[in-house]
């Protein structure tokens, strides 16, 4: 979904009509107006608003109370009148948001986001509590899923100099269109029949948008197509009209004419008069302001704001933006209006109530038509009285939690200093920017570190809101639901941590269900390093839902009725679909941490496929360490992974023939690429070489007798228990690398990690390793070669620093060759040197450092002279070391320590530790 919604004309208007809009206190609660000694003004109600303005709800409230319509007209889609009543449950609690999506393109989507304080919201509320229908009368979703798809719809009725704007759908929609993919059949007629007859009498005013939509408050698709409008210059009403009062701010002007205005006694309507006075005067001075789909949905407005009137008079409400009341106000014949909706495209679409979070009605979010602090807003509409110093409450409250220091008393200074600056700067009450500054003079001593804390969480908020069973859902959607219910993991909109511990069962099936959702695309949950264990048995997932995730589900509902379901077909289309060899090893990766029996065995017959196929060394070595890790899984999760272990034997033994030929005539940078798949391959190939030899069967995780069973099965079906066993696999490696770093073709850098990896394996001795860097660093050896040879042997996160410092003989090398390094080729090589040695970690730079200032001799008595770096010596200190080695037994796993050598530690009681 696109999260980039201009802000234009109508978010200007939602404000601006709230500007017209107050109430008698800032946090005054939503009650009763007396009524009004003005009789309400000829003809339908227009109630012009500020979309998520609580200053434009409380005077909608207020209006409503006094007219006493016999209809409410909001704008928003007309396709979810029948999810109206669902508004009144007790179980729907804003924020929330109308999802529209097409039936057969889920991904093409729009939402009409209201909070508690939305004017919307608050007139739904009030028709189903006075029993008075209440419609939507915006253009229908149908039309506006589909005006996003091609990129210059054609609008027929439309002045040919116009563009039509692509994103018919308003900002608060946030379409999430999928330009070039094909859409669903049309649903419904956009006009009712018996609109058909002309109205001669004015129309009223537009009809509200839930969502906030207004123009200017474009969709994703429209602000993706703008450039191509014929209308460069969007305008905002809200600050035009700011500017005018001599505001540099137009939030700032807002919250004085509206937030801190009362209506008290006076005209309910007068406020709403005002506003449409405000934005006749812009139209006629800017027309459609940029925003040309605006006079189509307009249109639409006005031939359904005719209908209500022939059915109710002129008894008719309409809450809509206030940049739309001068269309709907202004005479126009049904002609003209059906001429404008005539050959509009039509998807098929869908309806439901969907959460939503404070955070996504944040500006800063994306959002259009969203608002700087829906957290403030939020706390202003539910405070019944005194919301400054209710609000300072709330930030001491959460800055103890924090383990700040704050008291009663710091509550009090910062609500005095709040309203001192609110009369210094001449605003009627203190309002956000006011509670700001006392909050990071007085409770954060001035520091914005705490104070972001507090815009984060109170100011913007993490408030998710929750939508009742009965609402409509997709089969895989309610799936879902009772999975998390079962699980007891509840979506929540504040981010948190979820640490799994595979051995128990509830764990387990969260993490399926966790890695099912992201094979799926429903991103709720991301995997992180676990911090407490690296074993296998544990996972650390974050978490935070976010109310797009609505839509994914919905899209991904095509593949199955149930996430198990769902996610197997996903996974076999997938690995259909796969460009290459690495592709389909990471999606069976995932099928087994997913736990998708039925999927694994046709993404294991691709995969065998794709590598019987693929001759390019790089891509069977890029696909090899995903499959090696796959094997590791079945300890934990009762995995077979028998299949696996065959077909990444064979894809191993592919590359030990294929890699010397590949690593010939290679350029710096494709050697560099190459010397990372070695290193890729020389740790797979250590897990593989385990995993083969204990048949690959997932037994750790089983019982004896499972595991057993297991290993007799595959010998029932022919298999055979390891394809390589342990040792022919590493024996089959160390005889590929020996080949590299003796050939002379072999670019250095491979030829040097060659070397190294034999050395760190045993399998070459230390002796032929300081030969091998001899004759690489030698006279006759270029010096950028020689220098590559210095990166694949010691470069790196290796460890190859710690090698020189333990090393002489090699460091001694090293030093001797950068020495003789003639002056016109050390700038050449000081580059690649650099790179090798910052890689390394400053204490063993330092180290490295030191030992070199000492020069040859003085190197191994370091630690006797005493003026070397301690632990240092010229021979191995025996008894040191053989005071660590019950313990590095224990640690890998190696048996029982004796008797004796537990003694010996002594009440170091080093063996129950590390137990």
């Amino acid at each position: 979904m696109d999260r980039t919604g201009n802000e234009g004309l109508e978010v200007g208007a939602h404000r601006v009509e709230d500007g017209a809009a107050g109430d008698s206190d800032a946090g005054a609660a939503l009650a009763p107006v007396p009524k009004s000694p003005v009789a309400k003004p000829p003809g339908p109600l227009l109630l012009g608003v500020r979309h998520h303005g609580p200053g434009s709800a409380r005077a909608v409230r207020a209006a409503l109370e006094v007219a006493r319509p016999r209809v409410v007209l909001i704008e928003g889609p007309p396709e979810a009148d029948a999810l109206i009543p669902l508004a009144a449950d007790e179980g729907m609690r804003p924020p929330v948001a109308l999802l529209a999506h097409a039936v057969d393109e889920p991904g093409r989507s729009a939402f009409w986001p209201l909070a508690e304080f939305s004017p919307e919201w608050v007139a739904i509320r009030w028709a189903l509590e006075h029993g008075v229908p209440a419609r939507f009368i915006d253009l229908p979703a149908t039309h506006t899923l589909a005006w996003g798809k091609d990129e210059e719809p054609a609008t027929a009725g439309k002045p040919a100099d116009e563009s039509a704007d692509p994103a018919g759908e308003s900002a608060d929609r946030r379409a999430d269109e999928s330009a070039g993919e094909p859409v669903g059949e049309s649903a419904g007629e956009s006009v009712d029949e018996s609109v058909s007859e002309p109205v001669g009498e004015p129309v009223g005013k537009s009809v509200g948008e839930p969502a906030g939509a207004s123009a200017g408050e474009q969709g994703a698709g429209e602000q993706g197509e703008r450039d191509g409008s014929g209308a460069d210059v969007r305008v905002d009403p809200l600050a035009v009209l700011a500017d005018a009062a001599g505001y540099d701010d137009p939030e700032r002007w807002w919250e004085d004419v509206v937030e801190h205005r009362g209506v008290g006694d006076g005209d309910a309507f007068a406020p709403f008069l005002g506003l449409e006075e405000a934005m006749g005067a812009l139209r006629e001075a800017y027309g459609s302001g940029g925003h040309d789909r605006d006079l189509v949905r307009e249109a639409y407005m006005r031939l359904q704001v005719r209908v209500a009137q022939r059915e109710f008079g002129d008894e008719v409400a309409v809450v809509c933006g206030a940049w739309h009341v001068p269309a709907l106000r202004q005479k126009s014949t049904v002609a003209a209006d059906k001429a404008l909706l005539k050959g509009l495209p039509k998807v098929k679409a869908d309806m439901t109530w969907v959460p939503w979070t404070y955070r996504r009605l944040a500006r800063a979010g994306g959002y259009g038509a969203g608002i700087d602090s829906p957290g403030w807003y939020g706390h202003l509409f539910g405070a019944p009285d005194r919301p400054v110093e209710r609000w300072m409450t709330k930030v001491a409250g959460l800055l103890r939690d924090e383990d700040r220091i704050v008291s009663s008393a710091h509550v009090i200074e910062a609500v005095r200093l709040a309203e001192t600056l609110a009369a210094m700067r001449g605003r009627p009450l203190a309002g956000l920017g006011e509670t700001t500054d006392a909050v990071r003079a007085v409770m954060c001593d001035g520091s914005d570190v705490p104070l972001a804390l507090v815009r984060d969480r109170l100011v913007v908020g993490d408030v998710l809101g929750e939508v009742p069973p009965s609402a409509p859902a997709v089969p895989l959607q309610r799936d879902l639901d009772r999975i998390q219910r079962r699980l007891r993991i509840k979506p929540e909109a504040l981010e948190r941590e979820l640490e799994l511990d595979l051995r128990k069962e509830n764990d387990a099936e969260r993490s399926r269900l966790l890695h099912r959702l992201r094979l799926l695309g429903v991103e709720w949950g991301e995997p992180v390093t676990s911090r407490g264990s690296t074993g296998t048995f544990r996972e650390t997932w974050r978490l935070r839902w976010e109310p797009e995730l609505s839509v994914r589900v919905a899209e991904a509902g095509v593949w199955g009725t149930t996430v198990f379901a769902a996610a197997t077909a996903k996974a076999e289309a997938d690995a259909v679909g796969a460009q290459g060899l690495a592709d389909v090893t990471a999606l069976a990766e995932r099928c087994l941490l997913a736990e998708l029996a039925d999927a694994l065995p046709a993404v294991m017959r691709i995969l065998a496929d794709r590598a019987a196929l693929d001759a390019d060394v790089g891509h069977l070595a890029q696909a090899l360490p995903a499959l090696v890790r796959s094997l590791r899984y079945g300890d934990v999760r009762g995995t077979d992974t028998g299949a696996l272990a065959e077909v990444a034997a064979g894809l191993a033994e592919r590359i030990f023939v294929g890699l010397p030929p590949a690593c010939v005539a290679l350029d710096a940078d494709a050697a560099e690429e190459m010397r990372r798949n070695v290193d890729a391959v020389h740790g797979a190939v250590g897990l593989l070489g385990d995993a083969v030899a204990s048949g690959a069967s997932g037994a750790s995780g089983a019982s004896g007798e499972e595991a057993e069973s297991g290993r007799d099965r595959r010998r029932d079906e022919g298999s055979p228990p390891h394809a390589l066993g342990h040792g022919e696999l590493r024996d089959r490696w160390h005889a590929v690398l020996r080949v590299l770093s003796l050939r002379d073709t072999v670019p250095g850098v491979i030829r040097g990690r060659g070397v190294r990896l034999l050395l760190d394996d045993g399998k070459l001795a230390q002796d032929e390793a300081a030969r091998l860097m001899g004759l690489a660093l030698s006279p006759g050896t270029l010096p950028a070669d020689a220098a590559a040879w210095i990166e694949g042997f010691v470069g790196g996160g290796s460890g190859g620093g710690m090698l020189l410092v333990h090393d002489e003989r090699l460091l001694g090398l090293v030093d001797a060759w950068l020495t003789g390094v003639p002056a016109e080729a050390f700038t050449d090589v000081l580059p690649l040197l650099r790179r090798t040695f910052s890689a390394y970690e400053s204490g063993v730079r330092r180290t490295l450092g030191e030992l070199v200032r000492r020069g040859p001799g003085q190197r191994g008595s370091a630690g006797v002279g005493g003026t070397g770096i301690p632990g240092f010596a010229a021979e191995l200190d025996v008894e040191r070391a053989d005071a660590v080695v019950p313990v590095v037994r224990l640690l890998l796993g190696l048996g029982r320590v004796e008797e004796d050598a537990e003694k010996d530690l002594g009440d170091n009681n080093l063996v129950g530790a590390a137990g």
